[in-house]
């Protein structure tokens, strides 16, 4: 009680002092009159508020901590403080939007992605061409799976200072400076300019061709994407998923497995693209069952390409599955991906 008496004995004073400050300049200066009464207000609202803090410092502290808490548990939001065990909760909040996802691969929805009628010839000839290109990627895989059991893959040097196998998500941020020596190459489509690292330009348009001679048409969306557009993409799925009832942790955390987080985003660097194509333009697990969608699953590892978050390892990459979201690694790590069935992270853990 004495030291509550003494602190409230030097807030009285430091006020006195003040008023009688105001005072002084009021008669010294004639001008000073017309912004007295707005300068004592603020004074006196200081003079309240800290009075509050120095009775409430309890409160503040334990408030303080509290949001630091709750923030730090976020793992999401600060991937340095994220442990191992912290990455697997992903999972849980991950099903909960998967279910949803997961609605969309049935026969009906299937039909409507065709965008034409189940009785029309175009329908038949578009379920023909679907099942012709299925047979060929098939022809392909298997192949593939001789050549890669021939294969002596101990050949197959990596390093991990390859830029190729940069390793970018939630726990592994964007280097700092790496944006500003990016070397833009572009790739013209009917969407207009795309801009990539001019080091995958090369296989990115083979790829496009050759599915062009497959009869397979690949529309790039979503190339390079600079830092204040992700921050954008991000809260605005944030704010989608709050206005549903969400509060913002929840929302933080459902929002990080669809839209990848500002600095922690493979299309910064200019390595990743999503790919639609010209009859299906949704971003949602219906395109891994296009002609397109077949197709890149068959054959992007040719040229460089892994499909960077597959079905299966939402606990590993942390990302719901996304059949459309690519990403350059070069034609042999790309090789070695596919043979094996892992991802980016796993392709670290074992190879470099």
């Amino acid at each position: 009680m004495l030291k509550l008496r003494k602190t409230e004995i030097m807030e009285i004073t430091a006020k006195e002092r003040f008023q009688k400050k105001l005072n002084e300049l009021q008669n010294s200066n004639h001008y000073f009159r017309i912004i007295r009464k707005p300068v004592y207000a603020i004074g006196m609202m200081w003079f309240r508020f800290e009075e509050g803090i120095v009775r409430n410092k309890k409160r503040f502290s334990i408030a303080i901590v509290t949001l630091m808490t709750a923030t730090i548990y976020s793992s999401f939001s600060f991937p340095i403080f994220a442990s191992e065990d912290e990455i697997v909760e992903c999972k849980t909040n991950e099903m909960r939007q998967q279910t949803v996802n997961s609605q969309i691969i049935n026969s009906e929805v299937y039909a409507d992605m065709i965008t034409i009628q189940d009785d029309s010839d175009d329908f038949l000839n578009t379920i023909n061409k679907i099942q012709e290109v299925a047979d060929i990627s098939t022809e392909k895989a298997e192949e593939d799976k001789k050549n890669h059991e021939e294969q002596d893959y101990s050949d197959y040097q990596f390093s991990p200072e390859d830029w190729r196998y940069i390793l970018v998500n939630k726990q592994h941020s964007i280097p700092e400076g790496y944006e500003e020596n990016i070397k833009f190459g572009q790739i013209v489509t009917g969407r207009g300019v795309m801009l990539f690292d001019e080091r995958v330009v090369d296989d990115l348009t083979a790829m496009i061709e050759a599915a062009g001679e497959d009869g397979v048409v690949l529309e790039i969306q979503s190339p390079y994407r600079d830092f204040t557009y992700q921050r954008w993409l991000f809260n605005r799925k944030i704010s989608i998923y709050m206005s549903q009832g969400l509060s913002y942790i929840e929302a933080y955390q459902l929002s990080s497995q669809a839209v990848t987080i500002p600095n922690a985003s493979e299309h910064q660097i200019g390595l990743s693209l999503d790919i639609l194509t010209d009859n299906y333009f949704n971003l949602n697990e219906g395109f891994a069952y296009t002609v397109a969608g077949r197709w890149l699953a068959a054959n992007s590892y040719r040229y460089g390409f892994i499909l960077r978050y597959p079905k299966g390892k939402e606990d590993i990459t942390c990302i719901e599955y996304e059949p459309w979201h690519f990403r350059y690694v070069g034609v042999e790590a790309a090789t070695v991906i596919m043979k094996n069935g892992i991802t980016l992270e796993e392709f670290w853990e074992e190879y470099l």
